[in-house]
């Protein structure tokens, strides 16, 4: 224990130590250059008849052997010294003055071969030897009062924030796995994202430029098709995506390639297969998919009166073009022509299909009563809404038929690509993501081929029951990634409920670089660590430095708001055959751009699947209006 005692005994023994150092360094001098003190008659009988023979100890035989024992004495005199701390003192500082103290201290014995006086070598000698002595302890006492510390170098605590991270790479048949590298306490380690379950769900979210499809959603297209998976690509800026799943398919063919392209028109199919529709609840989920894609402000209010009733009339004239002979005219554009008949032969029709009575009996009750305001607030809605899809391009493509949606169907599997423009994401949505929504019924089935399912911003698209395929196609092996920009997003589109499920139901979470409610969120969850802390009190006599280790974020919101192109922060999910301990990251994808542009540079462009006139759209518009009147004068006449 260090009492006042025990402190004070050891600045007596320091003191005597130096002291021993000192005398020892007289004595050298006085008997070093005695006939300089005798000239000048400094001497004394008493101090010859002390000092004079103590020249013949082993100490004093030699200049080099007296200074190094007076210097030797010196260290050991600062090595138990005390003062106070400076963290100013530098080492550079340190070494100046020791190295200069010692070159003058010992270089200092060449001066007595000068062929000069006894008094002007004693003079010069004395001076440079004890100016040497003097630097050096004033070197030594800097040294022991210099305080290190890491208050000033790591201002932004980036070094306190590091952890360590999965270096193992992680493969199994569905793995997506990107390389990586991250800072370890001021050193650069090599890592791996193992996503090594991606059937638990995906998040990759960033905003504009932070590399979500550069550095993460390309290598899970490339790997996925690699590894034999069926796949659906929401490409919201077509050909992006697009372009490299065909070129990546190219080197690993089984499966056929598909685009849905609105505007450079390549295949047709219609979502509204009768054959897939396999009861009504079919036809309410495809009617209430369309409404809401294109009302995006209906979303947070299912339930309403106004909103429900275009829903339940959407979905009588879907089932209704399902029972009619076959469902031979049960395709979008002849739903849309079919709710633009007049009232009178629009219920008259309807009328004859009993499944689907309840659900136009208010409309039916309005008309008879002559309550028009409500009829139309009911119906107009919807007919407005159906309006905007009326394009005979829209019509082309969802009239026809060159393949069936079951994209993952062992017998046939496909890679489909949806083609929107962010210039027309309203209408177009609206039409993808009812294609979304019918596959969505057709993929999550059991003894299915594997399947990933990669939607390229997510909330331009309503994807109704999201959360329920994320939660239930783990065990059918279909995987999902979303793309998103940031929560508010999600939440403008789908409303706080639906976006705060779709968030924490995912397994696996990948972002880059976003800001305010997203970061806390994905701070908080991302957990805390233990981080060293440093403190420093300084006062007139001492200055004392604690360290302490408290937990703290282990990438923290302001970390998340700053982070780099390319550099992702997250959590991974594992399997019970594949535990992964370490499940969080904050690194930086590698990407080896050369490689990247030479792949790119022998790209070959999607191929044109047909050539189709303005004059066979326009035949296939005039088409379906007439097959809609016929079906009209027909049943009317029965």
């Amino acid at each position: 224990m260090q009492t006042g005692e025990n402190e004070q005994a050891l600045r007596k023994i320091i003191d005597f130590t130096r002291l021993l150092s000192i005398t020892l360094l007289v004595i050298h001098c006085y008997l070093c250059c005695y006939p300089a003190f005798r000239e000048l008659k400094l001497t004394h009988k008493v101090l010859d008849h002390l000092l004079l023979p103590l020249a013949k100890m082993a100490v004093f035989k030699t200049v080099f052997i007296a200074k190094l024992s007076a210097l030797l004495l010196l260290v050991v005199s600062l090595i138990g010294s005390r003062g106070k701390r400076d963290e100013k003192i530098r080492p550079k500082t340190i070494l100046t003055y020791c190295m200069t103290g010692l070159v003058v201290y010992f270089i200092s014995g060449l001066f007595l071969a000068l062929p000069l006086s006894y008094t002007m070598i004693a003079a010069v000698y004395v001076a440079s030897t004890a100016f040497g002595y003097l630097l050096f302890m004033t070197g030594g006492g800097m040294l022991f009062r210099m305080l290190k510390l890491k208050l000033g170098s790591d201002i932004f605590n980036k070094e306190n924030e590091t952890f360590p991270q999965e270096e193992r790479l992680l493969a199994n048949e569905y793995s997506v796995n990107l390389p990586a590298k991250y800072q370890l306490k001021g050193k650069t380690r090599d890592s791996w994202i193992n996503i090594i379950n991606p059937f638990r769900g995906t998040l990759v979210g960033g905003s504009p430029g932070a590399g979500k499809s550069y550095f993460v959603i390309r290598h899970i297209i490339t790997q996925h098709i690699r590894k034999g998976f069926s796949m659906l690509i929401y490409d919201f800026k077509y050909d992006d995506l697009s372009r490299i799943a065909y070129n990546a398919l190219r080197e690993n063919g089984g499966r056929a390639f598909y685009v849905i392209n609105f505007e450079n028109i390549m295949h047709r199919s219609n979502p509204l297969e009768p054959e897939t529709m396999l009861d009504i609840t079919d036809a309410i989920e495809s009617a209430r998919t369309i409404m809401l894609g294109l009302n995006r402000e209906w979303i947070k209010r299912q339930g309403d009166f106004f909103v429900e009733s275009p829903i339940n009339f959407v979905t009588a004239l879907i089932w209704f073009l399902k029972k009619y002979e076959g469902g031979k005219y049960c395709t979008l554009p002849h739903v849309i022509e079919l709710s633009l008949a007049d009232y009178k032969d629009l219920f008259a029709v309807l009328s004859t299909e009993p499944e689907i009575e309840v659900l136009i009996n208010p409309f039916i009750s309005a008309w008879k009563n002559e309550a028009y305001e409500q009829l139309e607030g009911q119906i107009a809605s919807a007919k407005i809404s159906l309006a905007r899809l009326s394009s005979p391009q829209l019509y082309y493509v969802l009239s026809g038929n060159d393949f069936s949606l079951d994209i993952n169907n062992p017998a046939n599997p496909k890679i489909v690509c949806l083609a929107n423009n962010p210039q027309k994401a309203q209408v177009y949505g609206a039409v993808l993501s009812l294609y979304v929504n019918r596959i969505n019924k057709l993929v999550n089935r059991k003894q299915q081929q594997k399947c990933s399912l990669i939607f390229d911003e997510f909330p331009t698209i309503y994807f109704n029951g999201i959360d329920n395929l994320i939660a239930t196609a783990r065990s059918n092996k279909v995987a999902v990634t979303l793309v998103v920009q940031d929560y508010s997003q999600l939440k403008k589109d789908y409303g706080r409920e639906q976006a705060e499920v779709i968030i924490n139901i995912v397994g696996n979470i990948i972002c880059g670089q976003v800001t305010g409610d997203t970061a806390k969120q994905l701070s908080e969850r991302f957990g805390k660590i233990n981080q060293v802390k440093e403190s420093i009190s300084v006062n007139a006599m001492d200055t004392s430095v604690s360290r302490s280790t408290q937990l703290d974020y282990a990438i923290p919101a302001s970390r998340i708001a700053t982070l780099s192109s390319g550099e992702f922060v997250g959590m991974v999910a594992d399997d019970p055959t594949d535990k992964i301990e370490l499940k969080v990251f904050h690194n930086e994808v590698q990407n080896d751009h050369n490689v990247i542009r030479q792949e790119e540079d022998t790209y070959q462009p999607i191929p044109e699947v047909r050539n189709v006139s303005t004059n066979e759209i326009m035949i296939n518009y005039q088409r379906i209006k007439a097959n809609i009147l016929a079906l009209i004068s027909a049943v009317v006449a029965d």
